[in-house]
């Protein structure tokens, strides 16, 4: 319809009238061109300034995240010259508190072997491990794992007849049992595929006694190795 009514005698008057605004000669194109230019810099600009900005905010979260982290805690110096005196200064306390869910006061200390070439095994590698109790106010003996396993009545059953000098150590704390210990004895560098020892606190007779092969059931202990029960093949 446009074009059609252009083609009257004033054609010209028509063309301006009629013809889109942005698309006329004259100051206001020239002055959109003069904008144009600024505008898009300006936009470029401001798209560079988000983007600098959400990188900032993302490279920032990991940093405030580490910091956040709540430090373990310090073992109290009580707890860190009772283990001392009972496996030297350079023992190493590994968990403390109630250890045993029976209101007492308790600490896991061992004698870590450091990593080496020649002590590359996997898991923590320990020479002696002792749990301390602490009864009125004294730290005592209530396990120790050294050549053999042992509590305060004898040996542990499934204790090996043989002397370890080594053993790989995992603990867990449960909110139900407690700690939960297992020891693995090694032969020289490499794995001998025994299964783990079990040991955890039984509540009827108050000590820390070994489990059978299925970690359900209490085994006694034996007063010598001459009338141990079982050996671990």
């Amino acid at each position: 319809m446009i074009e059609k009514s252009s083609q009257s005698d004033c054609s010209c008057a028509n063309e301006t009238v009629i013809g889109p605004s942005f698309l006329r000669e004259g100051d206001g194109l020239r002055a959109a061109r003069r904008w144009k230019i600024p505008l898009e810099l300006s936009l470029s600009v401001l798209s560079l300034v988000i983007f600098l900005s959400g990188c900032g905010s993302d490279a920032s979260k990991p940093r405030s995240q580490a910091e956040t982290k709540p430090a373990a805690p310090a073992v109290p110096e009580e707890i860190q010259l009772a283990a001392a005196g009972l496996l030297g200064s350079e023992s190493q306390v590994l968990v403390f508190g109630d250890l045993a869910k029976n209101g007492k006061q308790e600490f896991l200390v061992a004698n870590v072997l450091p990593k080496t070439p020649t002590n590359n095994l996997p898991g923590t590698i320990v020479t002696r491990v002792v749990v301390a109790e602490n009864t009125d106010g004294k730290w005592s003996e209530v396990l120790r794992c050294d050549e053999h396993l042992k509590n305060q009545k004898g040996y542990l059953g499934l204790t090996p007849l043989v002397p370890v000098t080594g053993w790989r150590l995992q603990y867990e704390q449960s909110e139900m049992k407690g700690l939960e210990l297992y020891f693995t004895p090694l032969k020289g560098t490499t794995d001998s595929h025994v299964l783990p020892i079990g040991v955890r606190w039984n509540p009827e007779t108050k000590r820390y006694q070994s489990l059978d092969r299925t970690y359900e059931h209490f085994l006694l202990e034996s007063p010598s190795m001459q009338d141990a029960r079982s050996v671990l093949r």
